[in-house]
């Protein structure tokens, strides 16, 4: 049965609101700042609660970081995998398919790219373990799409392969944080960006092919 102590919130905010309040504050503080320089006191004071309550309600500051965590990487892994699994006719190529994919789920929620790939988690806590868990799981399936790709294009070097895994990864990145200091551009408008952008990259490389070094 729920006691009336686990039913209450604060100042008529029933709990459950409340804790995706200072979820939500979390989420953010964790994203813009990393774990190191975030503090409970500052996530209270973002929702207007006092730090004990938050200690109350999820622990220690490692408890909260993976309380954000979690919802995040199963959220970010899971719409990966579906993206990848999409192989209708109609549908995009998988690079952009997997791009959707991540601007749809951090819709909302853009900083949460970066809980998952914060580098000032403490090493050898159990954060920093949690938190690798998710980024090996998303790197294996990068690294199952961009074998895929380059086999695709006739190329079955598997260091060329990683190589792409770990540029891959940066690109995903660097959009995040672009899409981060533009808060008026939807995840709709990012994935049209992303299709244009990777539309004049294939055109700029392929342009390239014929100029090869046969001068004399």
């Amino acid at each position: 049965m729920t006691t009336l102590s686990s039913r209450a919130g604060t100042k008529g905010v029933p709990r459950a609101a409340r804790e995706r309040q200072v979820l939500a504050a979390a989420t953010e503080e964790f994203g813009r700042h990393g774990y190191e320089a975030t503090t409970v006191a500052a996530v209270a004071a973002r929702v207007g609660v006092t730090k004990p309550l938050v200690h109350q309600y999820f622990g220690g500051k490692q408890d909260l970081y993976l309380a954000c965590l979690v919802p995040v990487g199963d959220r970010l892994l899971g719409a990966i995998r579906a993206a990848m699994a999409d192989h209708d006719t109609p549908a995009p190529s998988t690079p952009l398919r997997v791009l959707r994919a991540l601007f749809t789920a951090l819709d909302g929620r853009r900083e949460a790219w970066f809980v998952l790939y914060d580098p000032s988690l403490p090493p050898d806590s159990e954060a920093a373990h949690r938190a690798a868990h998710y980024r090996d799981a998303i790197d294996d399936l990068a690294a199952t799409g961009t074998a895929e790709l380059l086999h695709a294009a006739g190329t079955g070097d598997p260091l060329d392969a990683d190589a792409l895994k770990y540029a891959w990864r940066g690109l995903c990145t660097a959009l995040v944080r672009w899409w981060i200091n533009h808060p008026d551009q939807s995840a709709e408008a990012m994935t049209g960006r992303c299709a244009r952008l990777l539309g004049a990259a294939r055109t700029a490389f392929t342009d390239g092919d014929g100029d090869g070094d046969d001068r004399t």
